[in-house]
């Protein structure tokens, strides 16, 4: 993506009352997204091999911010629920899309809600992604989160799911409790109506699927 094809994003991210920044690589994203979350707010996250690769988390976590983080070794499976529920209510949520559309709307997927929650309501929401998720338009987008991301997801986390092996979308087939089906809520943002909660990181690099 060249500046001019990342401003043309940026201003129709403008259009929907979401900021947007463009870095050229994660050192610059980090940088910024470090600078823009207060050392006193408290931070909720989904799970993202995106935010894993810019050791976000654990940079928040040294410099002292209060993360609500259902990932760390040891949890039960009722502690890591509550974790994320409460990261859903925090002050910041960190996120990655499973997709952008060149239009700007944002494709996120979720199996257990709170990323759905975290991203719908937290009083500031922080999106990453890397260029390789925007897609031709929100058809593609979607497909894209279905067929692509979600299958590496799958195969990443070692979920069994219809989709696994090819990759194609089975939504009729992918039905429990033959299956645990990772894309049980779909959330696509088109605008956002509080200014300033939304503020989307771009990074002219691959990150996570």
């Amino acid at each position: 993506m060249n500046d001019q094809q990342a401003g043309e994003l940026i201003k129709r991210w403008q259009k929907r009352n979401i900021r947007a920044v463009y870095c050229r690589g994660r050192k610059e994203a980090v940088e910024n997204i470090l600078q823009e979350i207060p050392l006193s707010a408290a931070i909720g996250l989904s799970g993202s091999l995106t935010l894993s690769e810019l050791k976000l988390v654990e940079k928040l976590k040294e410099r002292g911010n209060k993360i609500y983080d259902q990932n760390q070794p040891g949890l039960s499976r009722e502690e890591s629920l509550a974790l994320r529920k409460q990261g859903s209510l925090a002050d910041y949520y960190l996120v990655s899309p499973n997709a952008i559309s060149e239009n700007g709307e944002l494709v996120f997927f979720s199996a257990y809600g709170n990323r759905t929650a975290g991203v719908a309501y937290a009083d500031k929401l922080i999106v990453v992604s890397g260029t390789n998720k925007i897609a031709a338009d929100l058809a593609q987008a979607v497909k894209r989160a279905r067929e692509l991301a979600t299958p590496l997801n799958c195969k990443r986390l070692g979920w069994q799911t219809p989709c696994l092996d090819d990759g194609i979308c089975r939504e009729e087939a992918c039905r429990f409790p033959e299956y645990k089906r990772m894309c049980c809520q779909v959330l696509i943002i088109e605008a956002e109506i509080i200014p300033e909660r939304i503020k989307v990181f771009l990074v002219d690099e691959e990150l996570g699927f």
